[in-house]
C-alpha cells in the first residue's frame, strides 16, 4: 500500500472514538463472513477458512478488550456472546456450515445496530 494512503488509514483509525471502532470491527467481521459464505458456496474451502479466521481474529480481539470490572453485566454478556460466536464459527469452519456463519452474521448485525445507535 502507498505510504501516504497507509498514513491516512492509520490516522483515520487513530482518531475514531472507541464506540466507532467497535462498529468498524463489527463491519469488518460481517464483511469477512459474507465473503466466507460466498467462498463456501463456490467450493473454495481454503478461502472460506481464511475469511472465517479473519472474523475470528476480530471477535477474539473484541473479547480480549472487554473490561469486566468497569463494564459489569454488559461486558459479561458481550463476553458470552463473543465466545458463543467464536465456537459457532469454529464449528461452521469444520463442518462447512453456511447456516452457522449466517447465525453469527445476524448476531453481529444486531450488535452493530446497537453500537451505531449509541455512538451517533
Amino acid at each position: 500500500m502507498n505510504t501516504g494512503i497507509r498514513t491516512y488509514h492509520e490516522h483515520a483509525v487513530a482518531t475514531q472514538t472507541r464506540g466507532r471502532l467497535v462498529v468498524l470491527l463489527y463491519d469488518g467481521a460481517i464483511k469477512f463472513l459474507e465473503q466466507a459464505k460466498r467462498e463456501l458456496a463456490n467450493g473454495n474451502f481454503t478461502a472460506k477458512g481464511t475469511f472465517i479466521n479473519k472474523a475470528l481474529a476480530i471477535l477474539n480481539e473484541l473479547d480480549s478488550c472487554l473490561d469486566l470490572e468497569k463494564g459489569g453485566e454488559i461486558a459479561s454478556n458481550l463476553r458470552h456472546l463473543y465466545q458463543f460466536m467464536i465456537r459457532h464459527l469454529s464449528d461452521a469452519n469444520i463442518h462447512r456450515d453456511a447456516q452457522r456463519i449466517q447465525d453469527v452474521i445476524d448476531c453481529l448485525k444486531d450488535l452493530n445496530e446497537g453500537w451505531k445507535a449509541i455512538t451517533q
